[in-house]
């Protein structure tokens, strides 16, 4: 195998840089607390694994006999870094849905205050933003929709996309995106609604009464009554959220194979 790889060395680095690419963006896998060399070890491993069931027989024309670089073949490379980006930032973006309807509700609640840095999704999110997404990465493992993404949707990203066929359906990726976009907040605001629904009787409720009588001062005690309300909702909504993410996840891959499938029935 060895033997293979090093009479193929132009087509594993290809494969290498494309895996190399979805780590450094897919969440948890990219994150600054995992070591370079980890992620250069794993991407190694997937390219070792992947590299017997890939065809490349479309970049045949493009790569050198004696194995020298040519400026088409650092185009590919390029072009397999993209396709790699492009997957990692798509889930990402099923996690940021998680993330988004957190801090949706958190402002409501009066959590907005408590941005920390949150090392899975690496930007200042509030408390909530972190909670959710932390039960999003924890679905996303135990549910082995992490084994899919390396074993079955990557191996099938190969033979379905290249660089040159994202030149050829650049439309499909674009509106593959930004219908990615579009789910995000679409996903973010069902997650949120029931949470801001109930916050927002609540103020209203608290609004009318510290009108009524405003000698007892009823709008500084809306913050913990409210905290105390959104937990108790989440708590009991709280299987059904999980039903939802688990919903994400299906939706969000059978989309990207839908996308793998017109690419490559179109290249």
């Amino acid at each position: 195998m060895l033997d293979r790889i090093l009479a193929n060395s132009p087509v594993f680095l290809l494969i290498a840089v494309r895996c190399f690419g979805m780590i450094m963006t897919l969440p948890l896998f990219s994150i600054r607390n995992v070591s370079r060399i980890a992620k250069i070890a794993f991407t190694g491993y997937l390219a070792y694994l992947i590299f017997p069931h890939v065809n490349f027989s479309a970049y045949t024309p493009y790569i050198s006999s004696d194995g020298n670089f040519s400026i088409e073949y650092i185009m590919l490379l390029v072009g397999e870094g993209i396709i790699g980006i492009l997957t990692g930032f798509y889930v990402t973006l099923i996690f940021a849905a998680f993330s988004s309807a957190g801090q949706f509700f958190a402002f409501q609640m009066g959590f907005s205050a408590s941005e920390v840095y949150d090392a899975l999704s690496q930007v200042e999110n509030p408390l909530m933003g972190q909670f959710f997404n932390l039960v999003a990465m924890l679905i996303f493992l135990q549910s082995d929709w992490a084994l899919y993404l390396f074993s079955k949707a990557l191996l099938s990203s190969f033979d379905s996309l290249n660089a040159l066929s994202i030149v050829m359906h650049r439309t499909d990726m674009i509106e593959f995106l930004l219908g990615g976009l579009t789910k995000l907040f679409a996903d973010a605001f069902v997650i949120s609604l029931p949470i801001m629904g109930t916050l927002l009787l609540i103020s209203v409720t608290m609004g009318i009464l510290s009108k009524a009588a405003p000698q007892m001062n009823l709008m500084s005690e809306g913050f913990p009554i409210m905290i105390l309300t959104s937990f108790f909702v989440i708590t009991m909504v709280f299987p059904q959220i999980c039903e939802f993410f688990t919903h994400s996840f299906i939706r969000g891959f059978s989309s990207l194979s839908k996308l793998l499938s017109i690419v490559g029935g179109g290249s």
